[in-house]
């Protein structure tokens, strides 16, 4: 599984980058078809609370890309709500090929 996180208009820390691998980590777990993930990180302007984004974009073979784009006060707080996002859409989809 290859995780690509890309930073629009700063710079990724060491923490952040930690934080996303362990999110990613659990949730390859779950769902182990899991090819690639990636994490698309901005500032959405102007200035104010609740203008952290994160934009995130799962493939897995065989079904179309699952993407969450939420934005929240903190990266951690998009990040979580997007993957809470993706779980729910792969599990659908893990519903769909069940039948």
């Amino acid at each position: 599984m290859e995780t690509n996180i890309k930073a629009i208009h700063f710079d990724i820390n060491d923490r952040r980058t930690a934080f996303i691998n362990k999110k990613t980590d659990r949730l390859v777990r779950r769902f182990p078809a899991i090819a690639t993930a990636d994490f698309t990180l901005k500032v959405v302007k102007p200035e104010t609370s609740m203008n952290k984004e994160a934009v995130i974009r799962i493939a897995v073979p065989h079904i179309p890309d699952v993407v969450a784009d939420k934005t929240a006060d903190t990266f951690e707080e998009a990040i979580d709500l997007g993957l809470e996002a993706i779980e729910k859409q792969l599990e659908k989809q893990k519903e769909k090929q069940a039948k």
